[in-house]
């Protein structure tokens, strides 16, 4: 069975994209932990991230990095935090999260966006990310 991130690579169900490439795809969390987090995926569906051929698992670290690099321009923080837990959905993803203190990575906190901030944000953190070399 497709996963929602399947679908979302689909063009299924829609998301606010903020980069991507033909194996890769990276958006903003619609349940985001802090203001501006984004989600890396391989588009091709996989569970556990260790079950990446080993190729995948280094782009995808790379497509990571980049978006990473690009977050950073728009939400000034002190670190863009990585994160790996596999959980809730069956496809793997990385999410990046812009940290000021150690709390900010708290999968118990949520912040309230509205559809108008979450496409304003995507299209400016996509604008970033295009410039990163």
């Amino acid at each position: 069975m497709a996963t929602i991130f399947s679908k979302i690579v689909a063009g299924e169900i829609p998301c606010y994209r903020v980069a991507e490439t033909d194996r890769f795809l990276a958006f903003l969390d619609i349940n985001p932990v802090v203001r501006g987090h984004v989600l890396c995926i391989p588009k091709q569906e996989v569970d556990y991230i260790f079950d990446l051929d080993e190729q995948t698992f280094t782009d995808l670290h790379l497509f990571a990095r980049r978006v990473a690099k690009g977050l950073k321009e728009v939400c000034p923080c002190i670190k863009i935090g990585e994160a790996v837990v596999g959980i809730d959905v069956p496809h793997v993803h990385i999410h990046l999260m812009p940290l000021n203190k150690p709390g900010d990575l708290n999968f118990g906190h949520h912040v309230e966006m509205t559809p108008a901030e979450l496409t304003a944000l995507a299209a400016e953190i996509g604008k970033a990310v295009e410039k990163v070399k």
